[in-house]
């Protein structure tokens, strides 16, 4: 039956393949690596590079990583947004719907959906599941969602909700997760996923500040608005504060670096082999860039990484997963529905 409800939320997520067959992740890295936010160089460069050499030799690789966190549900992450869906509908009386950047389901049939059933909507809520902001996350999921909605006949106007990095809600809801993982004696890592250095300075706004002194992410500037490294710190130290945290009991890395360019630093991998030498050899490790335990955090930290610090003297490794469904942070979506904070939307 049709919902009379005016308004309504997309929660939208990177994506997933279809399957884990070579040609299914070949065709979504080919669709996530062509992104020009994501790969920023001319197209034919990217082409030659994504199609000619990215997607060949690391489809098979890639698609036996996938299999190694496969449920028999499908896609872990398809499978937690589809959760997170279903808990924050039992929760609020607005119409919810899901949709990938890459992959599906795709944002028009999100869009579709809510128009077919719900004739009378003036309003649709998008929630990106990125609490940073960087060009290949954030920045693109809204272009993307923006042109979809542009190249349809939707009665209804958008909205989206703006990064919630430092949000109290968010930081809130961060907190309650890894309270049931925490123990006073180990060392907490935040491993979030990295960017190239070029992404941080071509999405600085002053032409002059990201990436220029140790501690420019310190100093305040109108930059910190799109600069992801920025808000990577900000999290963790609200966390931190929040958890009453020492400095010297936790630290952060990057992970997840492609190519040869210099991207965000430290890594995650060489934190991992470096903890140990400095007698740090009980561990946890979040990765709050992820809202949605997926291929990164499931084979790439909890299986590979934990095997790295193990295999450099490390005694125990606690992985903490990302917010998923956690309680707090339904009820957070909840409130940001019921209570729409102007300053954290914006009209696309």
């Amino acid at each position: 039956m049709p919902s009379s409800s005016k308004r309504g939320l997309i929660l939208m997520n990177l994506g997933s393949p279809d399957s884990t067959s070579v040609k299914d992740v070949r065709n979504y890295l080919n669709e996530f690596l062509m992104d020009e936010r994501v790969i920023d160089m001319p197209y034919l460069s990217r082409l030659l590079l994504v199609k000619g050499i990215i997607s060949p030799f690391r489809a098979s690789k890639s698609a036996e990583a996938y299999r190694s966190v496969w449920t028999e549900k499908g896609s872990p992450l398809v499978c937690l947004t589809k959760d997170l869906k279903n808990a924050v509908a039992l929760k609020i009386k607005e119409p919810v719907e899901i949709s990938m950047r890459y992959g599906n389901p795709t944002m028009k049939s999100a869009y579709d959906t809510l128009a077919a059933n719900n004739p009378e909507l003036e309003e649709v809520i998008l929630l990106p599941l990125y609490p940073h902001y960087a060009m290949s996350s954030y920045e693109t999921a809204v272009i993307h969602a923006k042109n979809v909605f542009q190249s349809g006949k939707y009665k209804f106007k958008i909205k989206t909700i703006k990064p919630f990095y430092n949000n109290p809600d968010y930081i809130n809801a961060l907190c309650n997760s890894i309270k049931p993982y925490f123990n006073d004696d180990k060392y907490l890592l935040f491993s979030y996923h990295s960017i190239p250095e070029r992404h941080i300075h071509k999405s600085d706004i002053t032409g002059n500040h990201c990436l220029k002194t140790n501690d420019c992410c310190m100093v305040n500037s109108p930059a910190h608005k799109y600069c992801y490294k920025h808000q990577c710190l900000e999290t963790t130290r609200l966390v931190c504060e929040k958890l009453g945290i020492l400095k010297e009991k936790y630290g952060i890395s990057f992970q997840s670096k492609l190519g040869r360019a210099e991207w965000l630093k430290p890594s995650t991998t060489a934190t991992m082999e470096e903890l140990p030498a400095k007698d740090i050899k009980d561990i946890m490790v979040i990765c709050p860039a992820f809202i949605s335990d997926c291929l990164e955090t499931l084979e790439e930290v909890a299986i590979r990484e934990r095997e790295n610090f193990m295999n450099a003297g490390g005694k125990s490794f606690t992985f903490i997963p990302c917010l998923n469904i956690e309680k707090t942070w339904v009820e957070t979506i909840k409130k940001w529905m019921e209570e729409p904070n102007e300053e954290l939307l914006e009209i696309l």
